[in-house]
């Protein structure tokens, strides 16, 4: 389990790159190392582009579930909003680089970021529904970046959609081959940033996420709180969790 930053040669850009044997999952631990990068760049005044990727084939495969079960959710939960929030005050533009499997608190994390570039085979989605629980973050961000309708209906069915199809609804910036990514998001910010000033765009990417960080502070504890106090003490809830760790289909109770 890591999580590297490395920097172009003129300071402009940093790459975070987080690796987790298992589909990079996103854990505690991982996103703790997350919030420590973010906040290790946030006084360099030089930096234009901030870009996130999980390594090898897969973006993530979304949360840590050993880590959900209902003794622990109540504290990796509000640790994962905290990323949420720390991604909303970059002080530099970001990105998401998705290769492969981008799914539940994966995708959570690229929907914090100010753009998402994928590669053409990734698949995308919040398939929390079918563990019987609901993407918190994803509620919140998916609505803003997407619309509500297509969002809600994402939300509810836990449908993963490919590249093409979150292109094609204005959600992803720039789609390419899995093995051309690194070289079309260098050819985006040369076409796009590079010139640029990086004072003006750390403005400019602040005043356009106002509204993204004005509902993130006002309503994603409402969602969190539903998502603890509520949901958690279902039974059903429990069950899904229960199940996936066992390996065996959830019992609902609808209760």
């Amino acid at each position: 389990m890591s999580v590297t930053v490395s920097f172009n040669e003129d300071q402009t850009r940093a790459a975070f790159v987080f690796a987790h044997p298992k589909g990079n999952i996103i854990t505690a631990e991982i996103v703790q190392a997350l919030r420590t990068g973010l906040e290790s760049i946030s006084d360099n005044p030089r930096l234009k582009l901030v870009t996130i990727e999980g390594a090898g084939a897969d973006f993530s495969f979304g949360a840590s579930i050993n880590e959900h079960t209902p003794d622990q959710i109540g504290e990796v939960l509000p640790e994962m909003h905290a990323l949420i929030q720390d991604l909303i005050d970059v002080p530099a533009v970001t990105a998401a680089m998705a290769r492969g499997r981008c799914l539940g608190g994966g995708f959570e994390i690229a929907l914090a970021c100010d753009l998402i570039f994928a590669a053409d085979e990734a698949v995308l989605g919040l398939p929390e529904i079918s563990l019987g629980v609901f993407p918190p973050a994803g509620c919140v961000l998916l609505p803003l970046r997407l619309g509500a309708a297509r969002a809600t209906r994402a939300i509810l069915t836990g449908e993963s959609q490919s590249a093409r199809n979150w292109y094609d609804a204005g959600l992803i910036e720039m789609l390419a081959p899995s093995d051309a990514l690194h070289q079309a998001v260098d050819l985006w910010f040369n076409q796009h940033l590079a010139a640029k000033s990086a004072v003006a765009l750390r403005h400019a990417a602040a005043a356009a996420r106002a509204g993204v960080r004005a509902q993130i502070r006002a309503v994603l504890p409402e969602v969190e709180r539903l998502y603890l106090d509520e949901l958690m003490r279902t039974h059903d809830a429990v069950e899904g969790i229960e199940a996936f760790l066992q390996k065996r289909e959830p019992r609902w109770q609808h209760r």
